[in-house]
């Protein structure tokens, strides 16, 4: 086990969530905007999917694969974020202030995952 601990930590950070899909479904489904059909189906597919790379992202063979996994999912579920803003019925009680917030931080955490693919230079 090669990796830092801070991916480790990503790892468990990404698995824990997934599991909250599945204890706590409400909260997700109430984010997910109206437009996209089927959100238990969707919620469901997200919570597997961030626990397998958050799994992954702690097996070097996989970790790579796992940081691009990591970066499409946060890009795809931009919309709920992105909807959790605008709509007080989906705000979960939050102010809007701190939903805002939550919206570069995605970026944050796409930065984070893609600080573990190596860069690969040309000599």
């Amino acid at each position: 086990m090669d990796l830092p601990w801070h991916q480790y930590m990503m790892g468990l950070l990404y698995i824990l969530a997934g599991l909250n899909h599945f204890r706590q479904p409400r909260l997700y489904l109430k984010i997910i905007p109206p437009y996209f059909k089927n959100p238990k189906l969707l919620n469901q597919l997200s919570g597997l999917t961030e626990i397998i790379l958050g799994i992954l992202v702690c097996i070097e063979p996989t970790s790579i694969f796992a940081a691009w996994g990591i970066i499409i999912l946060l890009i795809a579920v931009f919309p709920a974020n992105y909807y959790m803003y605008q709509n007080e019925n989906a705000s979960l009680g939050l102010p809007k202030w701190l939903r805002l917030l939550r919206l570069p931080l995605q970026l944050i955490l796409i930065y984070w995952a893609y600080s573990y693919i190596p860069y690969i230079t040309y000599a």
